[in-house]
C-alpha cells in the first residue's frame, strides 16, 4: 500500500535533511540533495524536495503499517517544522 502528501514550504531541503539525519541514527537511510529514503521497520518513506515544498510518500505491506509509517513521519516533521505548523493530509493511493 502507498500514501502520499505534500508540505508547502520554502525550507523543504532543510526538513528533508533533518528527517534523514535524525532517522539515520536508527534505521537505514539514503540521502542526496533533493531526495531521501527512510526505511522504517514497518514501511518506507520517500522524500523529495523542490522549490515549492516537500513531497512525502510512504509504502507498507498493509493499512496498519502504512498508517504507522505516515504517523511517525508526520509527528517528526511536526517537531522539526513547528514554526510552520505542517498540516499533512495523507492520501492513500489505489493499488
Amino acid at each position: 500500500m502507498n500514501a502520499s502528501t505534500f508540505f508547502t514550504t520554502p525550507n523543504a531541503e532543510r526538513y528533508l535533511g533533518t528527517l534523514c539525519k535524525h532517522f539515520g541514527h536508527k534505521v537505514p537511510v539514503t540521502h542526496k540533495p533533493g531526495s531521501g529514503r527512510i526505511e522504517l521497520p514497518f514501511g518506507k518513506c520517500d522524500l523529495r524536495a523542490d522549490e515549492t515544498g516537500l513531497h512525502l510518500s510512504v509504502e507498507a505491506p498493509d493499512k496498519t503499517k502504512l498508517d504507522k509509517a505516515a504517523e511517525v513521519i508526520s509527528s517528526h516533521l511536526d517537531r522539526f517544522a513547528f514554526r510552520e505548523n505542517p498540516q499533512l493530509d495523507w492520501q492513500v493511493l489505489a493499488t
